[in-house]
């Protein structure tokens, strides 16, 4: 527990951090006209007037002479202007601002969304930067642009407000001042054009501008300057160490435990915090010992929490052993100004009354207003009233394990009596209460205490087997064990308490870092759904369902871990289960919606939407999941939603993607095949139609040369049909090389003769180096490749420019090369070349056609193992392409 008598640490390193820093002070106002950039330039003008370095970043005056005035005599920065859709607008100059360095800035409109091109979105990240080169700054804001009141305004105005900030903005302000101004106040000055201008104000004056929309903004500026003043108020406390809470504005602390009458006094409280308008909280603190209460006190405590919440309270669960001391820091680090305590049987003298936590808080001293609430013993059972946290297990294991350790240390000390003095002797009975303190607890302790007292005094003290006394020195020595044993075994049993707690804290941990590990990688929402059902089965050994799609006349989970595939679940929990999807809340069992479920659903939602519901069976149980296990619940809920959605999201890009490829893929066919379509067909059309109405008017060669055009645009076409036929084979991979021994000098002269008109003034020789081998390979396909790379040539090289065809070997490889005398191909595009639909485009040559030339080709080859690929001309203009083939060994033929 922090010592209320120091400042607080972290109050302390924040104040550390902000050395250096500018300070921002904020005038918050209602809504606009209340008079917040009238009272800034008030403000500097004065801090001017005391011979402050003052320097104008931004100012909106709206048109306003007052406004307006209040700028003279101050330095206003020329803007940075920035050009926007055929406007220029100005924003503040951040650099020059920062160069230029006053002791104070003026910024207006901290909510302001900055103009696209400037360095960030908002205004507010402008001025985080002055403040961080030590600039002060003086800002403007409405209460209707904090982000956190987004929703409640537009209730009331029935406005969405577009520009807001975090509200973490407003609470690093260093100072707040409200500017407030009554409705017909400012009503009459928005009549008086002193707001708004013209049309502008007349609508402003029908809509947002309503008396009762002022005075519901009012009111919200005001709880929001209020919130953080308390939070200033609080943090100068704890820099100061000022332990005694300030009434400045009354907070009520309610301690809860885990009897039945915490019920009641929750009630009791939650009434008096409505009476007097004042915030709550309820508090119950955990020990080292709280795994070990009874199942029934720990789903009161889950309950009794959940019921503050409920009513209205804050619910906060804090560790510590002493709970009256955890309890008193609380409220000072809160301010509390009254503290509830319930007290079950108050007319009870004794021992039991003075341990009692309402006696503890009375005795302190402390100064808070403390509430005893008194309950009868016939509002709840002795179970009930019996102390949850105070009891403890009886196991007759744990004591004979304690007989049985100072049995050890009897002997031990009989075999080295001779040798080791009383005192000594008594160590070893010190060693037995500490070993059954770490292994048994606090109550086997103290009886093993006891009973090595009474060993020690029988076994090694005079009289000898008797426990009679005889020296004073010995009583002295027994009295001192006896106490040491005891406050051993107490302490030794605390730190078996916190060693088993802190062990399920490192095993609870483990397992939530191991899951967040395998969501991490999950690839699909199934995986995810089944990783989220294992390990929420494994930790909480209940049985339970990961559902990934909205519940709807059925509810199919994607992951189930403990029930069957058979699993039928009732109207009940389909409901529960829609429910939980729409209203992001948990429903079914241990709820108040639909409690008649035999499942608890709980939903994993992130800021955007609920991705899908995690679901527990606990009617068999016949009991809620306590505190701890719905905190783990809800973490792991968190993890599995945001992990949920990265896999969603990352398909939804995948889909988009392949949308947008399939779009430009479309889009780049349409267009290619309109041409090598529509080309063809219109010569052949014309030369038919040309036939067929003027047959008789034309000569022998006309017809000769119309019939040519026919057969070459046809053959074009039927080449462009035969690509496209093959594209969609390679896609599908229905292409199969039937490979035998050929020669390439004969496949390479066929794929010339079916070029020849495309080739006809050109010269295309073909060279082959020496004795070439036979290469294996299917001769059709290879044709094929070799024809789109000439025909590809004749494309983009000049007419009558020659064509070269070289064939070779090279290490494991045969070649076969084909040179043009073009323009070349670009080094960036020797690869793109082989894809579909690419085309090289260059300022005085562009070649019609699709483009698929060459990227069936490439299929061709790789078909046959094969490769193809574009290289620059060792010299001269042109491009080679290089089509490779595996070099194989022909068989050898015998002769008979």
């Amino acid at each position: 527990m922090t010592d209320p008598a120091r400042p607080s640490p972290d109050t302390l390193l924040l104040e550390a951090q902000r050395e250096g820093r500018g300070r921002l002070k904020v005038f918050l106002g209602a809504s606009p006209g209340v008079g917040k950039t009238y009272d800034m330039l008030r403000a500097a003008q004065a801090a001017k007037a005391s011979g402050v370095d003052v320097v104008v970043g931004i100012v909106e005056t709206h048109g306003r002479r007052e406004t307006q005035a209040l700028l003279d005599g101050l330095e206003v920065l020329p803007r940075r202007t920035l050009d926007y859709r055929g406007r220029t607008l100005g924003e503040l100059d951040t650099d020059a601002l920062i160069a230029r360095k006053p002791k104070l800035a003026l910024i207006d409109e901290l909510a302001h969304s900055n103009v696209p091109g400037s360095r960030h979105v908002k205004r507010w990240q402008d001025v985080e930067d002055v403040l961080a080169a030590g600039i002060d700054v003086l800002a403007t804001l409405n209460v209707q642009h904090l982000e956190s009141l987004n929703d409640v305004v537009l209730r009331i105005t029935g406005v969405r407000v577009r520009e807001t900030l975090p509200d973490t903005v407003l609470e690093r302000a260093d100072e707040i001042e409200l500017v407030d101004l009554p409705p017909e106040e400012l009503l009459r000055r928005l009549d008086e054009g002193k707001v708004y201008l013209g049309e502008q104000a007349q609508r402003a004056r029908e809509g947002f501008f309503s008396r009762g929309n002022l005075t519901a903004l009012r009111e919200l500026a005001m709880r929001a300057a209020a919130e953080r003043i308390d939070q200033q108020m609080l943090a100068y406390r704890q820099r100061h160490a000022v332990s005694e809470p300030w009434p400045a504005r009354e907070r009520l602390l309610v301690c809860v435990g885990g009897k039945a009458i915490d019920r009641s006094l929750i009630r009791n409280a939650a009434r008096l915090a409505d009476t007097r308008g004042i915030a709550w909280i309820a508090v119950h603190v955990i020990d080292s010992r709280a795994h070990r209460l009874p199942n029934e006190a720990k789903d009161r405590i889950a309950e009794t929490l959940r019921m503050a919440e409920a009513l209205g309270g804050e619910a906060v669960t804090i560790p510590g052993e002493n709970v009256a001391a955890e309890v008193l820091g609380y409220a000072r680090s809160r301010n509390v100004t009254q503290i509830v305590v319930g007290q079950s049987n108050p007319v009870r003298a004794g021992w039991r009354r003075r341990r009692s936590l309402a006696h503890a808080l009375l005795r302190s001293g402390a100064p808070f207003d403390i509430t005893v609430v008194p309950t009868r013993n016939d509002a709840c059972d002795a179970s009930n009233t019996r102390d949850p946290i105070a009891a403890e297990r009886w196991r007759w294991q744990d004591h004979i394990t304690g007989l049985a350790l100072v049995t050890l240390a009897t002997l031990v000390g009989l075999f080295v009596d001779r040798w080791i003095g009383l005192e000594n002797l008594a160590l070893l009975y010190l060693v037995a209460v500490l070993v059954s303190a770490v292994r048994a607890g606090p109550l086997p302790a103290i009886v093993t205490s006891v009973v090595a007292a009474c060993s020690l005094d029988f076994f090694f003290t005079e009289p000898r087997y008797t426990l009679n006394l005889q020296r004073h020195e010995d009583v002295l020595t027994l009295a001192v064990f006896l106490i040491v044993a005891v406050l051993m075994g107490r302490l030794g049993g605390q730190l078996r308490s916190q060693m088993q707690a802190l062990r399920k804290t490192a095993r609870r941990n483990a397992n939530l870092s191991d899951f967040a590990r395998r969501v991490a990688g999950a690839l699909g929402r199934d995986e995810v759904a089944r990783i989220i059902a294992e390990h929420v089965q494994a930790t909480l050994d209940l049985p339970c369902v990961a559902v990934i799609e909205r519940p709807a006349e059925a509810l199919r989970p994607a992951a189930r871990r403990g029930i069957g595939p058979d699993y039928q679940f009732r109207e009940t929990d389909r409901a529960a289960a829609h429910w939980c999807w729409d209203h992001r809340q948990p429903a079914g069992y241990s709820t108040q919606t639909l409690p008649t479920s035999q499942w608890l659903f709980v939903p994993m939602a992130t800021a955007q939407r609920v991705v899908g519901l995690l679901g527990l069976h606990l009617h068999e149980r016949r009991r809620p999941p306590s505190a701890g296990q719905r905190r783990l619940l809800d973490a792991l809920a968190d993890q599995a939603a945001v992990a949920l959605e990265r896999v969603m999201l990352s398909a939804e890009i995948g889909d988009q993607r392949v949308n947008s490829q399939g779009e430009e893929l479309r889009a780049a066919l349409l267009s290619s095949v309109s041409h090598d379509l529509r080309t063809p067909l219109a010569s052949i059309l014309g030369a038919a139609t040309s036939l067929q109405t003027q047959n008789e008017r034309l000569s022998a060669d006309d017809r000769s040369a119309l019939l040519d055009t026919i057969v070459e645009e046809s053959e074009r076409l039927n080449r462009f049909v035969q690509n496209l036929l093959d594209m969609t084979r390679l896609g599908y991979g229905r292409i199969e090389a039937r490979r035998e021994w050929c020669d390439l000098r004969e496949i390479a002269g066929r794929a010339r003769n079916r070029l020849r008109r495309e080739l006809s003034g050109r010269d295309v020789p073909i060279d082959s180096a020496g004795d070439l081998p036979l290469a294996w390979c299917d001769p059709l396909l290879l044709e094929q490749a070799l024809v789109n790379v000439i025909d590809n040539a004749a494309k983009y090289s000049p007419a009558g420019s020659p064509i070269e065809i070289a064939l070779g070997t090279q290490s494991q490889w045969l070649l076969l090369r084909v040179r043009d005398h073009g323009p070349g191909v670009p080094a960036a595009d020797r690869e793109k070349i082989f894809d579909m639909f690419h085309r090289v485009q260059s300022q005085d040559h562009t070649a019609p056609g699709t483009g698929l030339g060459l990227a069936i080709c490439r299929g061709l080859l790789a078909a046959q193992d094969g490769q193809v690929r574009a290289l620059a001309p060792a010299e001269g203009r042109g491009a080679v392409i290089e089509m490779r083939l595996p070099r194989k060994t022909p068989p050898q033929v015998r002769d008979d």
